[in-house]
């Protein structure tokens, strides 16, 4: 049973929407709020060290925005890889945190933004609070990233099978095929 529950999690639900076997869409996509907010939290932090930091809190506004739209198309992506993974599992349970954390961090995004629209700097340094907010929403993230490693690389999830990852190594020299025994 546990070998069929590891399969299924390896197929996607659709691939035309959540990427073909072994190539899932959901790992690229969350480059985009990852890059976005990272670099929106170094703007901020930036914001403090220059004479004239206005140009920097409204990148990092933007960035924000960028980042919320990325991190809801990744979401999105992410929730059809969620129904392959068995219920009940451990994976499905990682998965689950995973998702809760992803979703906190965009709604504080979400939020950070909407706080920085109704109260602009007026051209000074992004303020304690919006900083802070960024920067803990940055340490959230980490470990919902962490936990997305542990679904990829631990159980395997959208992985594709070892079987088809041996093509990998196989040399040209070798008359043995891939998977087989030495």
């Amino acid at each position: 049973m546990a070998v069929q529950s590891q399969m299924q999690a390896k197929r996607p639900v659709s691939a035309a929407l959540a990427g073909p076997y072994g190539h899932p869409f959901h790992p690229i996509l969350v480059t985009v709020p990852i890059g976005a907010w990272v670099t929106s939290l170094v703007f901020d932090i930036a914001s403090h060290a220059v004479r004239r930091p206005g140009f920097l809190a409204q990148s990092s506004q933007w960035l924000i925005a960028v980042g919320v739209i990325g991190a809801l198309l990744a979401a999105t992506i992410g929730f059809l890889d969620l129904f392959a993974i068995p219920a009940a599992t451990p994976a499905f349970r990682t998965a689950l945190v995973h998702m809760t954390l992803n979703l906190l961090v965009t709604a504080a995004y979400a939020a950070n933004f909407l706080w920085r629209h109704a109260d602009p700097t007026g051209g000074a340094g992004v303020g304690a609070g919006k900083l802070v907010l960024s920067a803990i929403s940055v340490a959230v993230l980490g470990v919902s990233g962490f936990l997305g490693g542990k679904l990829a690389y631990r159980y395997g999830v959208r992985v594709a099978d070892e079987r088809t990852q041996a093509e990998g190594y196989t040399t040209g020299d070798s008359p043995r095929r891939a998977g087989s025994a030495a």
